[in-house]
């Protein structure tokens, strides 16, 4: 029996050595007919913005057709799952962000797991975390927020887009930073945050530069402090939350990833054309325009970025008790 399972060992590692050629020349080949981009939440949302952005300069850099397929739903698991069990050729990618391929897993049970079905590729953009109170708020910096919050306890409320979201999970890490009792109020997203905010029913919410700017142009919110470690030209003229709340920080990221098993030549057409893509001038001020820090990394300070993100917000879940 030792002899059969040796010479079938013997069998499978040559028929992977003669497939090697095939494999590197389906590879040089690469591109050959158009590529799919899931997108997994609506067009015209803030994620799809940034996919829509280096949409162009894939192509032109690639030469085939990039196409943008919007696959929402479920907090962008249903999207994410059409890429996890796709064929892993490289024609079909995601445009995820730190909520389905970080944070949903942790609060639910997801089709797909983010880790082992998924390959990073390479970031795209990042997104500060920003702290808005209505314009008519009395607190007009961040110490006179903490202050008005720790005397107010929980009288005071805090909105998010929806439960488990970035901006619910920063909200509880808030909390429990800077002692405060704030109590969450989820909505369904952006725009019933406006409404909310514009009717005087919140004190306080955290949003990222691009799903803000319409509160912001409303003259409805005003920006108080950024959640960086210090404070930043994506947001000019914010001080930093940490200088107040040591060690605080809370960042939204955009980038590509692959059904995992695509080729590593693949892999590394597909990352250079990201990297390009971002760099182009066009595309840098699309993004810092709508407060978006354009970033691309390696696949590997993508990896490092998500296994970091699923510690950290675990232990804020779990310590917050958050379920959906």
């Amino acid at each position: 029996m030792a002899n059969i399972d040796l010479n079938r060992r013997r069998v499978a590692a040559a028929a992977a050595l003669l497939a090697l050629p095939a494999v590197r020349a389906w590879a040089q080949g690469y591109p050959s007919r158009p590529i799919r981009v899931v997108v997994p939440y609506p067009a015209g949302g803030s994620t799809d913005q940034l996919a829509r952005a280096i949409q162009q300069p894939m192509q032109e850099l690639l030469g085939q057709p990039v196409v943008i397929d919007n696959r929402a739903g479920a907090g962008g698991t249903i999207g994410t799952d059409v890429v996890a069990k796709a064929a892993p050729d490289g024609y079909t990618l995601a445009f995820g962000n730190t909520g389905p391929n970080a944070v949903v897993s942790l609060l639910r049970k997801v089709p797909y797991d983010p880790v082992h079905d998924l390959a990073p590729i390479s970031t795209v953009a990042l997104t500060p975390m920003i702290l808005a109170v209505p314009a008519d708020s009395p607190a007009r910096t961040l110490k006179e927020f903490l202050a008005y919050a720790k005397r107010e306890g929980d009288k005071l409320n805090y909105g998010s887009v929806g439960n488990g979201s970035l901006s619910h999970l920063t909200g509880e890490q808030f909390n429990d930073q800077a002692g405060l009792k704030l109590k969450h109020i989820p909505y369904s997203g952006g725009a019933p945050l406006l409404a909310a905010f514009a009717g005087g029913q919140l004190q306080a919410a955290f949003v990222t530069g691009l799903d803000g700017a319409s509160m912001l142009a409303s003259g409805k919110v005003r920006y108080l402090a950024v959640a960086t470690p210090k404070p930043t030209d994506v947001v000019p003229g914010l001080p930093a939350i940490a200088e107040e709340v040591p060690g605080f920080a809370a960042t939204a990221w955009f980038g590509l990833l692959a059904p995992k098993g695509v080729p590593a030549d693949i892999l590394a057409k597909v990352h250079g054309a990201v990297v390009a893509a971002v760099a182009r001038p066009e595309v840098r001020k699309i993004f810092i325009d709508r407060r978006i820090e354009p970033h691309s990394s390696t696949p590997q300070e993508m990896e490092q970025r998500i296994a970091g993100e699923m510690k950290h917000w675990g232990e804020v879940i779990k310590k917050a008790g958050i379920t959906i």
